[in-house]
């Protein structure tokens, strides 16, 4: 079946481990692309085929999520690329929530980074499988068997060293495939475009030992070693989360990547079951192979196309198969609708979707009605848990810099919330439009998208506001009364649900303990206010 072709996987790491480019090797390997450009090429105005927001290609960084789909080894492989920077880390957990697999990327001189810490914590809550590519081994590098103990060690993960090292930096010539007992050798120059590298068949030949010269009993020792005190892939293990294959080369020379790729193709998982709430009470296990369609909204994203004004809802297929045509319910609202348009994506480009799968990701064209979160079925009534919203930690007043641009504001500041990276809040007492973030270069972004994308050039202004919390209460008359007391507090997010404003952590514990019948919850689930 369609369904066990796909593999879905996500790349995780700290900014500036090379993700960007492994992408780009990934969709050169795939035939995707045909030539590969890095971020900021000095000789040509080529970017990254996955950057392809204005801001990220100026300012080379991942700012949101790009969906690749490629052909590989028999398999349909979609590609989520997340977004780099830390200041975007709630896109990428939502991200990792549509998933299979990872892969995650280590920068060789660096070794495990704040940012590769949090992401794999979030893969191993839902025991993902992960693969490892330890990055830019044409530079200098830690020790290899030092960056293995450390990822053990940090991460707390097992490693199964699949390939390994002939030097590095200036001396990089190549690595060793353990299990096929293959020697692969590297040449600088080639990176921007597909090649056949030579293979040496047997570390043991007189091949190996006169290509390796006085460096081969050494390398032959230090194999010996990493065979015996490393432990074997394993696929069980792998498939629960527990051990990692490891793989080294350097993306920008485009070596080593295809050693993961078919490692991929061979081991990844297939799409597999999700949990679902059946009529918001009991839960159900959907399988991929079901007959009929259901899938989950976990990303929205506004102006992919600047000439349109549009908004594509980013919706992963769990179960059935997609057809143009089709009629959907969209179960948060009630209604059915028809699809005859879902795209499929190659970062920014998109084309008409013929069909889908489960573990394929679509777009669905949405003028509002689409919120995070959102379950579409072909009539059952499932929602997909899981994929959550979080409470800004940052805060900020936005106002037009032009108060004739207000409206343009207003529709911008709403329709760039609906992509979850940033959060909109209209407090009941006064006109303010205020936007919570993770970090502050979201509001660096948003400000950019607002000029480029809605003319509305915008002025930030720091808020009395410490933090957020959705509040709840089964008594409404209770809740009556909570929302007449806190007024100037209280706030309707952009999805339409009351939120609390606190002022401070001492603000927000007092009004938690005045208020014990109110739940104030940090988090929120779809429509859903979750604790």
């Amino acid at each position: 079946m369609e369904t066990d072709r796909r593999r879905t996987f996500a790349i995780i790491s700290h900014p500036d481990a090379g993700k960007t480019t492994v992408t780009e090797k990934l969709l050169l390997l795939g035939n995707a692309i045909v030539m590969a450009g890095t971020i900021k090429a000095r000789k040509s105005n080529r970017h990254a085929a996955s950057d392809w927001m204005k801001m990220e290609q100026e300012r080379g960084i991942s700012v949101t999520t790009s969906v690749m789909q490629f052909d590989h080894g028999g398999r349909v492989v979609n590609l989520l690329d997340t977004p780099g920077h830390e200041d975007f880390s709630e896109d990428t957990y939502r991200t990792l929530t549509a998933v299979d697999s990872a892969l995650m990327v280590i920068d060789g001189s660096k070794g495990v980074e704040p940012r590769t810490i949090r992401l794999l914590e979030i893969c191993r809550m839902r025991d993902t499988p992960v693969f490892t590519f330890i990055n830019k081994l044409d530079r200098e590098i830690r020790d290899p068997v030092e960056l293995i103990d450390e990822i053990e060690d940090v991460l707390a993960i097992e490693c199964a060293p699949m390939s390994w090292p002939i030097g590095a930096g200036s001396a990089f010539r190549g690595v060793y495939l353990l299990a096929s007992d293959r020697i692969v050798c590297y040449e600088s120059g080639h990176g921007d475009k597909r090649r056949e590298w030579r293979v040496i068949e047997g570390l043991d030949s007189d091949e190996a030992r006169s290509w390796l010269g006085d460096q081969h009993q050494g390398f032959a020792d230090e194999v010996e070693l990493v065979r015996g005190a490393s432990h074997p892939f394993d696929e069980e293990e792998f498939l629960a989360g527990r051990r990692t294959p490891v793989f080294f080369g350097t993306a920008l020379g485009n070596f080593g990547v295809e050693h993961f790729l078919d490692c991929f193709a061979q081991h990844a998982p297939a799409p597999g079951s999700r949990k679902a709430s059946v009529d918001g009470a009991a839960t159900r296990s959907v399988q991929p192979h079901e007959a009929k369609f259901s899938g989950f909204v976990f990303k929205i994203q506004a102006n992919m196309d600047p000439k349109h004004r549009d908004r594509i809802a980013f919706l992963r297929v769990c179960s059935g198969g997609y057809r143009p045509g089709m009629r959907l319910r969209h179960v948060r609202t009630g209604r059915d609708i028809k699809v005859g348009n879902a795209v499929t994506f190659m970062a920014g480009d998109r084309v008409q979707a013929e069909e889908a799968w489960a573990g394929d990701i679509i777009g669905l064209y949405n003028h509002g009605a689409i919120s995070i979160g959102d379950t579409f079925t072909e009539g059952e009534e499932l929602r997909f848990e899981g994929v959550p919203n979080f409470a800004p930690e940052l805060f900020q007043v936005v106002r037009a810099r032009d108060p004739l641009r207000a409206k343009q504001l207003e529709k911008g500041v709403r329709q760039l919330s609906e992509e979850g990276a940033t959060q909109v809040f209209f407090p009941l007492a006064r006109n303010d439009i205020v936007l919570g973030a993770v970090g502050a270069l979201q509001f660096d972004v948003v400000a950019h998208r607002l000029d480029a994308e809605y003319r509305a050039d915008c002025v930030f202004a720091p808020g009395d506001i410490f933090t957020a919390r959705w509040v709840a209460c089964d008594d409404q008359r209770r809740l009556g009364e909570f929302k007449s007391r806190n007024l100037a507090r209280l706030a309707i997010d952009g999805g339409g649900h009351l939120a609390y404003l606190a002022s401070s952590r001492t603000n927000l514990s007092l009004t938690e303990e005045r208020w014990p019948e109110i739940r104030f919850a940090a988090a929120r689930e779809h429509a859903a206010v979750v604790s």
